[in-house]
């Protein structure tokens, strides 16, 4: 009598199984080329959508996860800015003669990038990456007869993509959330091909300013995200190994209503309370208060500095019935890829990578 296969085959042997027919129900067949299979969770969430998820985190990435899946179905509603950083982007796409056949748009949210990037390229393969599943969902909105892209779930610091398979890397207010900015560029640069693109923005240390200075008058808690500032970027470029790196930066000043109404898009686009040691729960309407007298005072001390900043080229002006502002600072970041054997630096350590076929080509000897 034959004996029964392990426990462990018989999970393989189910998980082929459910791979198969997702396989067979998903209309969106991804590249590949351009994933890689090794990486794929064969348990796959729905048609249209490939989870590959890496847990790594160190920071709450997964109370990250948590709080943009939660804004999924509030995204759209208020992201004013980011649909204006993700314009000013794409104005700055610098492509050669030949348009690229595969983009990689990494934390694309509910998909608003993905497809502008697919009627700005309408033959290339676009694919949406982002670390909520509830996102992507989202994104499928965005999809249509001739606006189709692929959605994956996955870590952005772990990608399950192929080598030199990428010729465009976009990315629009997401590398802000990485703890591990070294390892996202080297992530990206293993991915991309020799020549191509990568075009990414991010906040700034002086976004949210404001609210943060009132908030360190009530308590020494985290309540605002710290984010790095320009020259890190430039310095993160560098020791990846891209070629011709440029980052510059823009302040932009919104207005609101008052503290509530900032506080409220905060929660709308998700990007609230992703603080590891914050304190959880309501806050008393004694509290809330003290935090707007301190807004206030603030903005009064610092006005004139406010009104300095702001430029020409302000993404969204103040509402006119806007009581208070605040600062968002935005990072512009592109490099190109290099060619084959140029090292990179990951954890302090310098490797390189080429094909194998250069180390058999030799060079004829000259004789005399």
């Amino acid at each position: 009598m034959p004996s029964e296969p392990p426990p462990k085959a018989n999970k393989a042997a189910a998980n082929k199984a459910k791979a198969d027919k997702a396989k067979a129900n998903n209309p969106e067949a991804i590249n590949p080329e351009a994933i890689n299979p090794e990486a794929n969770n064969p348990e796959a969430i729905e048609p249209g959508v490939s989870r590959l998820c890496h847990c790594m985190y160190q920071l709450p990435r997964n109370l990250i996860a948590q709080r943009f899946s939660r804004a999924a179905n509030t995204y759209c509603a208020h992201a004013q800015l980011q649909r204006s950083a993700q314009d000013e982007l794409i104005e700055r796409l610098i492509l050669g003669k030949q348009a690229p056949k595969t983009i990689l748009d990494v934390g694309a949210g509910p998909g608003l990038a993905s497809a502008a990037l697919v009627r700005k390229f309408p033959k290339a393969q676009v694919i949406a990456l982002d670390l909520s599943l509830a996102m992507l969902r989202a994104a499928k909105s965005q999809l249509g007869w001739f606006r189709r892209f692929e959605r994956v779930c996955a870590d952005m610091h772990a990608l399950p993509i192929a080598d030199q398979s990428i010729d465009l890397v976009y990315s629009n207010l997401a590398l802000q959330w990485s703890d591990d900015l070294p390892r996202v560029f080297a992530e990206l640069r293993r991915v991309m091909r020799p020549g191509a693109l990568l075009l990414f923005s991010s906040f700034g240390p002086d976004t949210l300013r404001e609210l943060r200075a009132a908030w360190a008058t009530i308590d020494d808690e985290p309540h605002v995200h710290g984010f790095a500032d320009l020259p890190y970027h430039g310095d993160q470029l560098l020791a990846a190994g891209f070629r011709d790196p440029v980052v510059d930066n823009l302040h932009v000043t919104r207005g609101y209503s008052d503290v509530m109404a900032l506080m409220r898009e905060l929660k709308g686009l998700g990007a609230n309370r992703v603080l590891r040691g914050q304190r959880r729960g309501l806050y008393g309407r004694g509290t809330l208060k003290r935090l707007s007298d301190a807004y206030r005072q603030i903005m009064a001390k610092t006005m004139a500095q406010t009104v300095a900043q702001t430029v020409a080229k302000n993404v969204h002006a103040a509402a006119p019935e806007a009581t208070i502002t605040a600062t968002w600072e935005l990072l512009f970041g592109m490099g190109f890829a290099p060619e084959p054997g140029q090292a990179v630096r990951i954890d302090g350590v310098e490797s390189a990578s080429f094909p194998v076929e250069h180390l058999l080509r030799r060079k004829p000897i000259a004789r005399p």
